[in-house]
């Protein structure tokens, strides 16, 4: 059986009675090719606090949900993408787009998109050339707004969007499935044009671009997980999400990291965790 991994090219938006189009990810455009650099992403554990960016400034960086505040303290010179895969992170952190997007190249997911429609039209409207939609491998319709499900298309769309088991993927080129593990199923990607798998935190989605976009080797920041409990770097006590990751750290998040580790090292790109946190958690990503 071929697995159908066909998704929409693009999704279009009306917005001031103005049609933009936002296309998806396509890692063959020579526009995505970093060269085999060395990419940096930076997540937003406490750890970003004490970390020297000195060194960092003018390297290939990718941000994740709330770390791009930090070009606001500091001269990032080579921003080469930023990652945003939740739409909460959009209606729980609005002001963070609004004060520091700047048409830095954005890729999130659909919802991600149509909820910024709502709440940061006029940033669609001025940067969609430089955006780019990603979906998960297992639900390629899972990012789009569902119409009713009583509807005609609501219920096609339903169809279409019942969510697939990872192990399905297991036999395609572009996807390394570990189906042995418990208590669910892992996998990562080789090239996110046919879509990422979830690994329990946008920055493993991260990583993923960094391989389909072909850097040479990836570095970790602020991937912290152990002090989860805490506030995000650009969190105060008062104001910060709600986070998952305790329940998914053993059971999810680090054995797909210590897979995407093995898995990558074997294609000759390194990927090193560089928190103090949770370096000691990671089987295949220290140094």
């Amino acid at each position: 059986m071929v697995l159908d991994l066909t998704v929409a090219p693009n999704a279009q938006f009306n917005i001031d009675n103005k049609t933009i189009t936002i296309y998806a990810f396509d890692a063959s455009k020579p526009t995505q090719n970093l060269h085999n650099q060395t990419v940096n992403i930076i997540a937003s554990g406490p750890s970003i606090t004490d970390l020297a960016f000195a060194k960092l400034l003018d390297m290939p960086t990718i941000f994740v949900n709330g770390s791009i505040s930090l070009t606001e303290q500091y001269d990032f010179t080579n921003i080469v993408g930023y990652v945003i895969s939740d739409a909460r992170f959009i209606s729980h952190q609005p002001e963070i787009l609004q004060k520091h997007y700047t048409g830095q190249p954005l890729y999130a997911t659909l919802a991600v998109f149509e909820a910024m429609k709502i709440t940061h039209p006029a940033l669609l409207l001025m940067y969609h050339q430089v955006m780019r939609i990603l979906h998960p491998v297992d639900r390629p319709l899972a990012t789009k707004s569902k119409p009713s499900f009583f509807s005609k298309q609501g219920f096609k769309e339903k169809l279409l969007n019942k969510k697939k088991s990872l192990t399905e993927f297991k036999t395609h080129p572009n996807f390394v499935i570990d189906d042995a593990h418990k208590p669910k199923v892992i996998g990562v990607s080789l090239d996110i044009t046919y879509g990422f798998v979830e690994g329990g935190t946008v920055a493993y989605i991260a990583a993923q671009l960094a391989f389909s976009r072909q850097a040479g080797a990836i570095h970790l920041y602020g991937i912290d997980l152990l002090n989860s409990d805490q506030p995000r770097f650009y969190e105060s006590t008062d104001n910060s999400a709600p986070s998952k990751l305790s329940k998914a750290i053993t059971e999810r998040i680090v054995p797909s990291f210590n897979l995407l580790g093995r898995v990558y090292k074997h294609q000759g790109i390194p990927v090193t965790n560089f928190s103090p946190i949770s370096k000691t958690l990671f089987d295949s990503l220290n140094e």
